[in-house]
């Protein structure tokens, strides 16, 4: 009978909490005993070209490919021990005239690593689709805010200013880079093939004896029928570094995800107050504290993310320790660390979309800080301007360095900032620059650089790369 499973007992949360339906759909127990079957129905098929398994056989097993019988397959592992046998006896017992040539030939393997690579390009086509969903609203999000000015940061201290689309491209950027790697991570999926036991097909090789096919053919057919390439080489088991690449991966792209959701909280902070997540009407910030707005989807993605970073080492240890031509101990880990990475990967970019989708972009904050702290980082053009006056360069940075030393310590005992008069005030500076061309030198605003430019090109880099990779928007 199969298990049944309810609240009053432990659930992964991926089974419920976090990820789509989708994703969990792709990595259900339904799922990968379809893609089993796919495969039988897929070697049968190529088995037919030979005469190894008739049409009528052929038939009967396309007829019953779909009829997932779980809990009898349950029932029969529970007596026999092995998964992938009751699961070809469940189907037989479905199949009355093609049951007896299910998985002729064929190694647990030769079916499991076929179908998991299977699964693997499922589960990254999904990735890459919000992936790019992910990407467009950034496009949308820098197009319209390329220009807009706002203090930069540079060890979480005030520096020069940027502009918001810049900042939102560098982000951008990163997706970017982890799109391009998803798409080559799908483009070098493989198979295991047919290569049986060890790796060197003896069994097919002998099934095809006298019938002026190869192995390599037989191979080949299947492959065909299933869409998937195979490796030149394996053993029992597709090479176990294929999980580590992908895992890799998966855990590049949270990295970004981590890198703008932290940022995210650090901006949304009072003492910055230029970005917000989404706060719902009714939604409820804190149990103690009514007034709360904490960034609680950011706080998820990092958090998702950390998760996602911890795993690749150990399908290190799975590529590692693949001893010879295959040991068992990688089978527990890959039930969980594949379709966990997957599913916590998906949650990340659901609640990014959500991020980006509402993100609250606080002109009114941004304009505040960049008229308090922006005076600083407009001393560079004084300093500047100042020695093509004549100034010497040295003694002027000094001056400077002096009178903003004094600004700040205005500034951390709660004054306005007043560097502009103390500026203004200081004649060894006043001697080259008049002090009415010091209040617009100190308008930071437009000391910019070539910001805007770069965000709006980038943001149709990013639109080209979407629709050259046919993911859609």
């Amino acid at each position: 009978m199969t298990a049944q499973f309810s609240h009053e007992q432990y659930l992964s949360p991926f089974a419920w909490r976090y990820g789509s339906e989708e994703m969990r759909a792709i990595w259900s127990e339904a799922n990968k005993r379809r893609l089993w079957r796919r495969f039988w129905v897929a070697l049968a098929t190529a088995q037919a070209r030979v005469g190894l398994v008739s049409g009528e056989e052929l038939a009967d097993l396309r007829l019953h490919r779909e009829e997932i019988d779980i809990a009898r397959a349950e029932a029969i592992e529970a007596e026999i021990r092995h998964d992938l046998m009751a699961e070809v006896r469940t189907y037989a017992e479905q199949c009355p005239i093609g049951g007896g040539k299910i998985h002729l030939g064929a190694t647990s393997m030769d079916v499991e690593d076929n179908s998991d690579a299977l699964r693997l390009r499922q589960a990254l086509g999904l990735v890459r689709q919000r992936l790019a969903g992910c990407l467009g609203s950034l496009a949308t999000l820098i197009e319209r805010h390329a220009a807009l000015p706002a203090m930069g940061f540079t060890h979480i201290q005030p520096a020069e200013p940027t502009t918001v689309g810049y900042r939102l491209a560098q982000y951008a950027q990163d997706f970017l880079s982890d799109s391009q790697r998803l798409d080559a991570t799908l483009d070098s999926l493989r198979g295991k093939g047919l290569k049986g036991a060890v790796g060197t097909a003896a069994s097919y090789e002998l099934l095809m004896k006298g019938t002026g096919v190869s192995p390599e053919t037989l191979e080949a057919w299947v492959m065909a029928e299933l869409g998937l390439e195979a490796y030149p080489v394996a053993t029992q088991t597709y090479p176990r570094k294929q999980d580590y690449d992908v895992l890799n991966s998966l855990a590049g792209l949270s990295a970004s995800a981590h890198k703008f959701a932290f940022d995210l909280r650090i901006l949304q902070s009072p003492p910055f107050g230029e970005w917000g997540e989404p706060f719902g009407k009714r939604q409820v910030g804190s149990s103690a504290m009514p007034f709360k707005r904490n960034p609680i989807v950011a706080e998820k993605i990092c958090s998702l993310a950390r998760y996602v970073a911890a795993l690749p080492p150990i399908l290190w240890q799975d590529a590692a320790n693949s001893l010879l031509e295959r040991t068992l101990d990688d089978s527990a880990n890959r039930r969980m660390t594949l379709p966990d990475a997957f599913l916590a990967t998906d949650e990340i970019l659901i609640s990014l979309q959500r991020l980006l989708a509402g993100l609250d972009i606080r002109e009114a904050a941004i304009a505040r800080n960049l008229s308090l702290y922006g005076p600083f980082a407009a001393i560079e053009v004084v300093l500047l301007e100042a020695v093509k006056a004549g100034a010497d360069r040295q003694v002027m940075h000094e001056v400077l360095r002096e009178q903003a030393m004094a600004a700040w310590a205005a500034i951390q005992a709660g004054e306005a900032n007043p560097l502009a008069s103390l500026l203004a005030q200081e004649k060894r500076l006043t001697h080259y620059l008049p002090a009415e061309r010091l209040s617009s030198l100190l308008d930071a605003s437009g000391h910019t650089g070539i910001a805007a430019d770069r965000s709006r090109q980038f943001a149709a880099t990013i639109r080209d790369h979407v629709a050259q990779s046919g993911a859609g928007l």
